[in-house]
């Protein structure tokens, strides 16, 4: 690997943190006024017709059956991530969610590159505890008799294990495009978004009605292309971790933005998941 490669993984996946957090913050925002379902077609929409027009224009060809197949696996996991994550957002729960969601879906690529690169080093062991610490603090002092918060944490746990099968499914597509597979995945996750619709036979929301879910799509579609560009020139584990710093900007959006109420303990939590972030990234 070159030796220039390492920092530009941690530039791709860091560039992949803000754009992603500030997606996700806007699709929680874009979730309150109108139900997740309905935001989640439109945002998987608008992220289909970005990433289809780049791949267009740039003439990239078109994916093996194979890495069809793959992207196809990563845009299903992620339209169910998606859901899960925007319907917990806006339950005004950001600081639970989205740290635990992180690290979560950040443990699973770690594992599975891990078994094929070798094994943890110790302070990737203890960035492993660290997160699962981390994980605690975010969610101990809200979970006495909060039935909201409850759910808002079973959502996190399900998001974060549909965003780690997303890394690891995208990540398995060949070196040959981007935007392309990206597309491919996309298509996949609108598909399922409007089967969620209609199996609860909900109109298709309007971008007038709702423009705020408009740059949520663009958002998480531009996280996902520098993701994709992150593994490319990095370890797995390495990307997703870095990538999974995102909820840092979530929360402080949701803090100074829509006035959240985020306690001390609860910040701490942040502090430690992105510690933990860090520490798996050494």
């Amino acid at each position: 690997m070159p030796g220039s490669a390492p920092v530009l993984g941690a530039f791709y996946g860091l560039l992949s943190a803000l754009v992603w957090g500030s997606g996700d913050f806007a699709g929680g925002l874009a979730t309150r006024r109108a139900s997740v379902f309905r935001v989640l077609v439109l945002t998987s929409l608008v992220g289909l017709l970005v990433l289809l027009l780049i791949a267009l224009a740039l003439r990239e060809p078109w994916p093996s059956w194979a890495d069809l197949a793959w992207a196809a696996a990563a845009g299903t996991s992620g339209a169910v991530g998606l859901a899960a994550l925007y319907r917990g957002l806006s339950m005004r729960t950001a600081a639970i969610v989205a740290p635990t969601s992180a690290v979560v879906g950040a443990l699973f690529p770690v594992v599975v590159s891990l078994a094929l690169a070798g094994l943890p080093t110790p302070t990737q062991s203890a960035g492993i505890l660290i997160g699962l610490g981390g994980i605690w603090l975010v969610t101990r002092s809200e979970l006495k008799g909060h039935a909201q918060t409850r759910e808002g944490l079973i959502l996190a746990l399900a998001s974060g294990v549909c965003f780690g099968g997303y890394i690891i499914f995208i990540s398995r597509v060949s070196n040959g495009s981007v935007f392309a597979p990206l597309a491919a995945a996309k298509a996949v996750a609108t598909v399922v978004a409007l089967g969620l619709l209609a199996a609860r036979r909900l109109p298709l929301l309007s971008p007038r009605e709702n423009p705020v879910a408009l740059a949520a799509g663009v958002l998480d579609a531009g996280g996902n292309v520098f993701f994709l560009l992150a593994s490319r020139v990095t370890r797995l584990d390495v990307a997703a971790v870095f990538s999974s710093m995102g909820p840092a900007v979530t929360v402080v959006f949701s803090a100074l933005l829509i006035h959240e109420r985020v306690s001390r303990r609860q910040w701490l939590g942040v502090g430690v998941c992105l510690l933990a972030t860090a520490l798996l990234a050494i």
